[in-house]
């Protein structure tokens, strides 16, 4: 269980650093992540790390399919934080 709990807070701080080094990307013009894959990455469990990040870094909250996603991420991730502790896993 607590294993569990410290993966899911180190994914979200990965996603959150995710957001961060795409906006620091964006300034300086390098490659940047694809969209797609911090889609991916909010609904795989890594919603509140990539929805803070988007607060924090200012990045991708003007976006509409971000907008709606973030937060439909956050409902999905919810869900199934909830489904594993109604199993009795987490």
């Amino acid at each position: 269980m607590k294993l569990l709990i410290v993966m899911m807070v180190v994914w979200n701080l990965i996603t959150f650093s995710m957001m961060g080094i795409d906006k620091h990307r964006a300034k300086k013009d390098k490659p940047r992540i694809r969209e797609k894959t911090l889609i991916i990455v909010t609904f795989a469990m890594g919603a509140v790390g990539t929805s803070v990040g988007a607060a924090v870094f200012h990045h991708k909250t003007q976006k509409l399919k971000f907008r709606v996603s973030f937060p439909i991420g956050i409902i999905v991730n919810a869900a199934v934080i909830y489904g594993l502790f109604c199993l009795n896993i987490i």
